[in-house]
Order: structure tokens, then sequence, then C-alpha cells
């Protein structure tokens, strides 16, 4: 008797989780991982839905692209500003229905499609002990001794390395290709991703590591480390924003606008800064925790539209590369 009231049950809290409506949210590998802030996102979500909300991690606009109509995701989260117009050609994604008014950002927002949750910008991190004077401008970056080294990351697998080299076209124009040709003697190494970069800056071995502004944050609070510091430059600095997005063929349209709805929420962006380490797309600074309060940020943003950004892309890469390889 025992038994066949044990498999009841067993059949209860099947059916019970077969009638769970499942979302499921492409996301990059960083955003869902533990020490990201998926985990925490996807509890508090999960609180309110009644739902089972799964991130599905990896290359989250090249997986969509394979996969087409056939994908299995409801939305994404994770794409930035620098590809949204290769993400809208594919014609994938609906329009996010959402009330854009409580952004916090620098700049308007008017995308209908592409939702920020969060934003960040682009800068050089320095060890304040190692490195006390560090440039504090792009020209006194291009002027250092060549004795300076810097650790980037690579423009063609790296959306902070794509960044950067749209940050130096914005800052200096045609001069560009120059531009570069002056940093190359100070690049130690350029590394495929940002993560193999800001070790070898934490390790020790550069002087300077392309990261963001926020980077600091992390040491501060995880660590009570106040040496890290971003080098803040007059000239500006490139302005990067990450973004979350609905399925257009969704099987669960009022699910994903649910997931969308609750990226404005304060409990979805009070998650954001210490677990992402980015600024929250919709929360007032005497709302974000006192260590990203305190920290310098740029006066002058620098962003290029989509269409600006995809047609530098290619040529921006390419003086980048014709720098560094003579």
């Amino acid at each position: 008797m025992k038994n066949l009231t044990f498999a009841a049950g067993l059949l209860t809290a099947s059916a019970a989780l077969a009638d769970t409506p499942v979302l499921t949210v492409y996301a990059p590998d960083y955003f869902a991982s533990e020490w990201g802030p998926g985990p925490s996102i996807e509890a508090a979500f999960e609180a309110s839905c009644d739902c089972d909300l799964q991130f599905k991690t990896g290359d989250v606009l090249g997986r969509i692209i394979l996969e087409g109509t056939r994908t299995d995701a409801d939305a994404v989260i994770g794409l930035n500003t620098d590809i949204t117009k290769k993400a809208r050609e594919t014609g994938l994604f609906a329009p996010h229905g959402q009330d854009v008014a409580k952004l916090t950002l620098p700049l308007d927002w008017t995308d209908e499609v592409f939702l920020p949750f969060n934003y960040s910008h682009t800068a050089f991190i320095y060890n304040t002990e190692s490195l006390p004077n560090a440039p504090q401008s792009f020209d006194e970056l291009l002027a250092a001794d060549d004795s300076l080294s810097l650790v980037i990351q690579d423009p063609r697998s790296s959306i902070s390395g794509l960044a950067l080299v749209l940050w130096v076209k914005s800052v200096y124009g045609d001069r560009a290709e120059s531009v570069w040709e002056q940093l190359a003697p100070k690049i130690l190494t350029v590394t495929k991703g940002w993560s193999e970069s800001y070790g070898l800056f934490t390790d020790g071995e550069a002087d300077m590591v392309l990261s963001y502004t926020t980077s600091p944050a992390y040491h501060i609070v995880a660590e009570g480390d106040l040496t890290k510091k971003a080098a803040i430059f007059p000239e500006g600095h490139y302005f990067m924003v990450e973004l979350a997005a609905k399925i257009a063929g969704t099987d669960n349209p009022e699910l994903a606008d649910a997931f969308l709805a609750f990226i404005l929420t304060d409990t979805f962006q009070n998650l954001i800064p210490t677990g992402n380490w980015s600024l929250p797309a919709a929360l007032p600074v005497p709302e974000w925790p006192e260590a990203f309060q305190e920290l310098p940020l740029p006066e002058k943003v620098l962003f290029y539209s989509e269409d600006e950004a995809a047609d530098l892309r290619a040529e921006t890469i390419e003086e980048w590369r014709r720098a560094l390889s003579k």
C-alpha cells in the first residue's frame, strides 16, 4: 500500500511538473554561470511567474542565426549595441512592448526591439601601487614610454575588443590607424577574450588592461581592494549597452513579455551591479550600491548607432590589424 501511495505521489508531482510552463532564454556563459547574475534572476523570476526559467548558454546571436525559426528560445539576453543591426536583420525578434521611461541610461533610448538591462564604458584599468602615474587621457597614453605594457582583446572575437577599435575611431577618426601604430609597441599581447586579458593584469603581467569603468567595483566589493582604478579620459569613453529581446516565434509570448517586464523592475536591476558588475539600466544613481556610486565615470560618452557600428566594423578592425602587423 505504501508503494502504491508513493507511486501516486510521483505521478502527481510529474503531472504538476509537466504543467509548469518553461521559458527558455539564451544567455552568454558569464551571465548564467554560478558567479553571474543568472541564478539569482532565475530564482526571483520563478517566484513571481509560476514557471520554469531555463537559461541556455553559449554564443547567443550565433546560435539564433544557426537555428533560425526552429530556435527553442523564447527570449535572449546578453546582446550588445554593436551587433544589434546583425541581430535585427535576422527578422527573428519581436518588439519588446515595454515602457522605457524608467531607463536611466546616459542617452535617450528609442529602440522598440532591444531592451537595455545594463551598461558600462570601455576603459583602461591600472593598479595605483604599480602604476601611480598612469596616463589620464588618450593623448597621454599615446605619448607614454613604450615600456608601458597594455593587454587588450581581439576585436574579431571579443565584444570589448570591438568596442576598443570603435572607441579609437570615435576619438581620432581618420587618424585611427596611426594611433594604433603608436599604441602597438605598448601592447604586450592581444587575447581572444576579456578573461584572459584581465587575468594577465591581475597577475601583474601588464600595467594596464582594456576592461570597463565598472571593473574596479568588483575589487572594492569582493576583495576590499582599492588599488584598481579606471583611467578616465577627457576625450570620452565608448558606451556599451547589454540588451534583451523577445523571439517573434515564441510559443510562450505572454511569459516572454513578463520576463522583459521583469528586467525593468527594481528586483532585477538590484541584482545587476554586484551580479554582472555593470551599471543597472533602470535604477537611479542614489539606489546603486555605494561602491558604484563612488566610481569615477566619464563626463563624455561616445556612442555609434547600430548602422554606424556595422558600417565601421570591418574598417576599424582592418586598421587595427594592419597597424599591429607592421
